[in-house]
């Protein structure tokens, strides 16, 4: 069974993401989240991402330790990337500093670390 304890610590050095061919989120500040012993996910504060190429979903999900997770798409000069990042608006207290940062599927973006 995955153990499910969650860690959230800054995530060191700038991180960026591209998708179709633009940059769409670089920060200094961003967060890294382990789960268990899933990948780590790198969140991005909504101050650093260009929101102005995200456009909301009406897909939702639930986890069982960080809440209700809201989608985006991404629009790309060759269409919408759907579903290609995540928020929890209101998260659970036990994971209250992803508020207002956001998550990027590496499959369906490129997340980069330098």
């Amino acid at each position: 069974m995955t153990d499910q304890r969650i860690t959230i610590k800054p995530a060191t050095g700038t991180w960026v993401v591209r998708a179709g061919g633009a940059v769409i989120a670089e920060s200094s500040d961003a967060l890294e989240l382990q789960e268990g012993d899933y990948p780590a996910v790198i969140y991005f504060p909504r101050k650093d991402v260009a929101m102005a190429f995200l456009d909301a979903s009406e897909q939702t999900s639930t986890c069982p330790y960080k809440g209700v997770a809201t989608y985006f798409g991404i629009a790309t000069k060759s269409g919408l990337i759907p579903n290609a990042v995540w928020t929890y608006e209101d998260p659970l207290e036990s994971v209250k500093e992803i508020k207002d940062y956001l998550a990027f599927y590496t499959d369906k973006t490129t997340v980069e670390h330098f």
